[in-house]
């Protein structure tokens, strides 16, 4: 009974997508398996190299970095989203699986969380 939590904003445009990782990491601390889908403009939180303190905040990218810690099971990007930000292999943090969004996706979790 797998969880799947959907990022889909922007990591630096508002509380919504740290809220969904504090979910997932709470979800995993608990033995509770989650999966973290990135959709949108929330692939941009796998962006390596972010320069968060430019918006006077930290870096997402450590708090990702962590998510195999806290026992979260995996971390996944749409493909098209990537494409359309242009996030590749390069420039994109390791350990993030890209797929394609479809139901199918979507059906193999038992709950699904999008606090869009």
């Amino acid at each position: 009974m797998e969880t799947l939590v959907i990022i889909s904003h922007a990591p630096y445009c508002d509380w919504t997508g740290r809220e969904s990782l504090d979910m997932a990491f709470s979800l995993a601390a608990f033995d509770q398996p989650v999966t973290l889908l990135f959709t949108g403009e929330g692939v941009n939180w796998l962006r390596k190299a972010q320069q968060a303190d430019a918006v006077q905040q930290k870096s997402v990218e450590k708090n990702l970095s962590a998510a195999p810690i806290f026992g979260v099971s995996a971390l996944m990007a749409d493909h098209k989203a990537c494409e359309r930000y242009g996030l590749n292999k390069e420039n994109m943090m390791p350990g993030v699986t890209v797929t394609a969004l479809s139901a199918d996706l979507i059906e193999r979790y038992a709950h699904v969380v999008n606090l869009s």
